[in-house]
């Protein structure tokens, strides 16, 4: 089942078009991860299919409907996003900062219920930061933290969560703890995600549908299978990936990989310069 989908999706900054004609479908109540190079339009497309920015043309569409004329109170009931660097939270308690998950639900002055307080405390006891909701956002660790933001995209009681890079900047030991969670609430209550990853094995382990991108465009979406293999890699990438299988999981992994030669932008301007360097020798 498809609920959200694009339709000649066109974004871009200025006169610079980042992302072109993309059409693409997310799986509903699965894990999607968006992977590809620096720069190719992964964070841009997580944020037009979001109505964080507009597109130049196409359509985004959920339940049919087209999100830029959706009303903005119905559509955050619908989907809760957590950007790449979310905005400072300075100051607040976790339980204050979770407790914004509610602002879609609020009427009138805006004062939480017995309703949206049951809500944010069943938000901590999922994520495992129940016992923070007192303590200063500020003095958490980077992992307990991103958690704390999990919470408030938790709170909001929507059936898709979308993440920026969820895992960046923890430790090895946070971002499986971030990752395990994340599928923990896809497997037990069936909430849609979709993230922007750049760990690749990372995205084989934990995605049911990936979607590849290079330069704003599609160069392969599907199963782990159909992605992470050696052909697509060279294409994104630019790189000669030795492929096998996670022995504890069964999907594909990458197990080393070798730049290709003649086809990396940083190659050749170290061979220029070798080159240049050789004949004034």
């Amino acid at each position: 089942m498809v609920r959200l989908y694009t339709n000649d999706l066109n974004i871009g900054y200025g006169e610079r078009l980042i992302v072109k004609d993309l059409n693409i479908e997310i799986p509903d109540k699965k894990i999607t991860t968006i992977i590809g190079p620096n720069g190719c339009g992964k964070s841009t497309l997580l944020k037009a299919i979001t109505r964080i920015i507009s597109q130049q043309s196409g359509t985004v569409f959920l339940d049919g409907m087209d999100i830029s004329k959706e009303n903005t109170k119905i559509l955050a009931k619908k989907m809760a996003i957590l950007p790449q660097t979310p905005e400072s939270a300075s100051g607040l308690t976790v339980g204050e900062l979770v407790s914004y998950g509610r602002f879609p639900f609020q009427k009138g002055f805006g004062r939480l219920t017995k309703r949206d307080y049951e809500i944010i405390d069943w938000a901590l006891e999922v994520t495992g930061t129940i016992d923070y909701k007192f303590r200063s956002v500020d003095a958490l660790s980077g992992g307990q933290r991103q958690r704390v933001w999990i919470a408030m995209a938790l709170a909001q009681e929507t059936e898709m969560i979308f993440l920026d890079e969820p895992t960046t900047y923890l430790d090895m030991a946070h971002q499986l703890e971030v990752l395990e969670l994340l599928q923990k609430l896809n497997v037990e209550q069936e909430r849609t995600i979709v993230m922007v990853l750049h760990d690749l094995n990372q995205a084989a382990r934990f995605a049911d549908y990936i979607i590849a991108l290079k330069d704003g465009e599609i160069v392969k979406a599907g199963s782990c299978e159909e992605v992470i293999n050696r052909d697509v890699l060279k294409k994104v990438f630019h790189i000669d990936a030795e492929i096998g299988r996670d022995p504890r999981t069964g999907k594909p992994m990458c197990i080393t990989y070798n730049l290709l030669k003649g086809e990396n932008k940083n190659e050749k301007t170290i061979d220029t310069f070798h080159s240049l360097a050789t004949a004034n020798a």
